[in-house]
């Protein structure tokens, strides 16, 4: 009997509730639907001055390098301990000698052969002298004074060559000394002790240890970014070369050294569209022992690849923003004096890795949507939270 009854009291109940709504459709559509507003993070806009920071990537190279060639030839008699990779050498310092005992040998046969020269020379113009005073009193005929006086030109003459060939065998005496043009770390040595090293050969390779410099590439836009004279052809005067922060990874530590743009190189890479730039870095330390304020600091290694931050030009009335808040590339969400959202075109200035800079579009005092959302209608009703960044 139950299962009958109930099934008929549910229908009864649908249909009497049914024709309740037929009768009364205006009190249904009069109660109130609430519409809760989505909570959004905002932050007021502002526009400010800016200097811009323009980033690239290079490889360290040595601002200095000299290939070490023997001036004279000879067996390597004697090498610096300091002459080997990595050593560290100062301007004027000996870095190997050849054997000198055959230059010895030569330069006391030219100082003989100079001094007899010499000794000619000067009996050769006295009797030029002599032969004169005798010529005046008529007692040497005009051909002997010719003689004394070629004699004394041809005497003059050995004597300049036995100077010459002295000073020269000074030289290779001198030269068979190998010294460092400048302050220098040592790439690489190309001799051994006893090596017979011929005029010219290579004995090593130098680079300067008090500079180094920076290899960078830039987009031609970016140099749009930079307060140098584009024009401008060598290097660019110090008042004006901009600076620059290099970063880098050495031996797993993260380190940083400071140093200025110098140089744009004049040729422009038709495929990548960029232009070579030089940055010199002093080096922090020339030679061997770290005082207290250095060691912390490390010189730039050659050949490490590096950060570059390049300080750029000043930017008035700019309006600095978080990446993430552009949307479909050139708009933002604008929440006005009614909490309603919509979305607004922005003129773009640049697009920096965590920020954005906005030339127009906004003005100041206006409150921009920074939270993630994702379904957006134009016109949206929004709570919003102001945050500052």
């Amino acid at each position: 009997m139950k299962r009958i009854v109930l099934p008929i009291l549910i229908l009864a109940t649908c249909i009497g509730f049914s024709s309740f709504i037929m009768r009364n459709p205006k009190r249904l559509s009069e109660i109130p639907i609430e519409i809760i507003p989505v909570t959004v993070r905002v932050m007021e806009v502002n526009s400010s001055s800016t200097t811009l920071v323009v980033g690239s990537q290079g490889k360290v190279q040595a601002a200095q390098t000299a290939n070490l060639a023997a001036a004279t030839a000879g067996p390597v008699a004697w090498i610096s301990p300091a002459m080997q990779a990595g050593g560290f050498v100062k301007k004027g310092e000996i870095l190997l000698k050849l054997e000198t005992s055959d230059y010895e040998t030569m330069r006391a046969r030219s100082e003989a052969t100079m001094r007899q020269a010499q000794a000619e020379a000067q009996h050769a113009a006295r009797e030029y002298e002599r032969m004169q005073e005798l010529a005046r009193q008529r007692l040497a005929s005009q051909s002997q004074l010719q003689d004394a006086q070629r004699l004394a030109e041809v005497s003059s003459a050995r004597l300049a060559d036995a100077e010459a060939n002295n000073k020269q065998a000074e030289l290779d005496l001198g030269r068979a000394e190998i010294k460092a043009p400048f302050d220098a770390v040592i790439n690489s040595r190309d001799v051994e002790l006893g090596q017979y090293v011929n005029k010219a050969q290579s004995v090593g390779v130098l680079y300067g240890a008090d500079v180094v410099e920076v290899r960078v590439p830039l987009a031609i836009r970016q140099l749009g970014y930079l307060q140098v004279p584009l024009g401008l052809r060598g290097e660019l005067p110090e008042k004006q070369a901009p600076k620059v922060t290099i970063t880098g990874n050495y031996g797993g530590v993260e380190h940083q050294w400071h140093g200025k743009l110098v140089r744009i190189e004049a040729t422009i890479d038709p495929n990548s569209n960029t232009v070579q730039t030089i940055i010199r870095v002093p080096q922090p330390l020339a030679e061997a022992g770290f005082s207290e304020k250095q060691k912390d600091v490390i010189p730039l290694p050659i050949g490490l690849y590096v950060n570059a931050a390049i300080n750029g030009r000043t930017i008035d009335d700019i309006i600095s923003l978080p990446r993430s808040v552009i949307r479909n590339n050139n708009q933002v969400l604008v929440v006005d004096a009614e909490n309603k959202m919509y979305f607004r075109d922005v003129e773009i200035f640049r697009l920096e890795e965590k920020q954005v800079l906005i030339s127009g579009g906004l003005l100041p005092g206006e409150r921009i949507c920074v939270s993630p959302i994702q379904a957006v209608v134009d016109g949206m009703v929004v709570q919003p939270l102001i945050e500052v960044i």
